[in-house]
């Protein structure tokens, strides 16, 4: 049996990076790390949180919930009112976002909807013995929001056809004025 390649995770001493670009690297993947958890500790606490950091180069990251201002008020003993101003807006805000992702969702809901019908349909079709294709569906049984897809479909192979046939026309006149074969 051979030995690990590998030391595996070590605990690593904390001191000082040396090297400035192992600093700046460490810093942008430990960020990522503050920030996520700052982000667990209000979730599972409720709790409001703000910090910030400045990076090696001088350039300033914050993190803040359910905004800096709220947090910077409550802590410097600001005005009560206002927090709960900030609070209202935030939480209608959150409310409209919720609210239009329920319409998107209720739509699409509405849409598959659709769509098994219209899969239940084409299979009653097939039982009742539609089997050669939309081109063979008898249209006087077909409303018109069944016969629209149809129509499309027709639509679609004549644009098709008269393509093939100007496409093949100029290849003819272009090469041979007498090849007229398909």
């Amino acid at each position: 049996m051979e030995g690990k390649k590998t030391k595996g995770k070590q605990k690593i001493e904390i001191k000082r990076i040396e090297s400035e670009s192992d600093r700046i690297i460490t810093f942008s993947k430990r960020k990522s790390g503050i920030y996520k958890k700052a982000s667990e500790l209000v979730t599972l606490t409720g709790g409001e949180i703000a910090f910030g950091v400045l990076s090696p180069t001088g350039k300033p990251f914050t993190f803040a919930h359910p905004s800096i201002d709220v947090v910077a008020n409550r802590l410097l003993g600001g005005n009560e009112n206002q927090d709960e101003a900030m609070e209202a807006i935030l939480e209608a805000y959150r409310q409209m976002q919720v609210n239009e992702l329920t319409q998107e969702l209720n739509q699409a809901m509405e849409h598959l909807d659709l769509m098994k019908q219209n899969f239940k349909e084409l299979g009653e079709m097939v039982s009742h013995g539609y089997t050669k294709g939309w081109w063979s569906v008898i249209t006087n049984e077909l409303d018109y929001e069944k016969l629209e897809p149809v129509t499309a479909a027709f639509w679609k192979v004549d644009q098709e056809l008269e393509k093939t046939l100007k496409e093949r026309a100029d290849g003819a006149s272009s090469s041979n004025p007498c090849n007229i074969s398909p």
